[in-house]
């Protein structure tokens, strides 16, 4: 009997075996070319934000943001374990993704390390809304979250995030990642 059919006394099945399938042998080389092939993957740039649990705004920028699901509607972000936003992600806790447009360039990178913790926020349009939650006004869109799982996986946590409300910003001008650079979309016209 393999553990998918094995079946407990009240009927229930074992929760599924989540061990990362990284214990076998990476090969040597894998890490650089894996490095070398996400540097092709265009990604939307993000800023997430919550509160501390002294109550201190904190944020970060991130690529690894995407949609799960549209019913319930829901994000998948997957966060380094050592950022300083990460301890604060816990279940149940509120948590807003603002998506960037062009004009964000500097803001993402206050966001991504270049200025303390403490001293993001004094970059960017920023509001209040419930809960305290830091709202970026010229984002693209704001989405506000919920975390409602965790899962841990090599050096990132995967959070998923139920989408409580959204606000739509102005007009699509994407601010992107790519080959270790932002750029932005020139040819899409609306």
């Amino acid at each position: 009997m393999t553990q998918s059919d094995a079946i407990g006394l009240d009927g229930a099945r074992p929760p599924e075996d989540r061990t990362p399938r990284s214990a076998r042998a990476t090969p040597p080389e894998l890490p650089q070319l894996f490095r070398q092939a996400m540097r092709r993957l265009v990604a939307s740039v993000c800023i997430l934000t919550t509160r501390d649990a002294h109550g201190t705004a904190i944020g970060m920028s991130a690529t690894a943001v995407t949609s799960l699901t549209a019913d319930p509607p829901a994000l998948l972000m997957c966060v380094n374990r050592a950022a300083s936003m990460h301890a604060s992600l816990t279940i149940g806790r509120p948590v807003a993704v603002h998506i960037l447009g062009a004009e964000h360039g500097e803001l993402c990178f206050v966001f991504g390390g270049r200025a303390t913790p403490a001293e993001r926020f004094a970059s960017g349009d920023w509001t209040l809304r419930d809960q305290d939650m830091p709202v970026l006004e010229a984002a693209q869109a704001n989405l506000f979250c919920t975390v409602d799982a965790l899962h841990a996986y090599g050096t990132h946590s995967i959070v998923v995030a139920k989408v409580d409300a959204v606000r739509i910003g102005g007009s699509i001008r994407p601010l992107v990642f790519v080959d270790g650079r932002i750029a932005t979309v020139t040819d899409y016209h609306q």
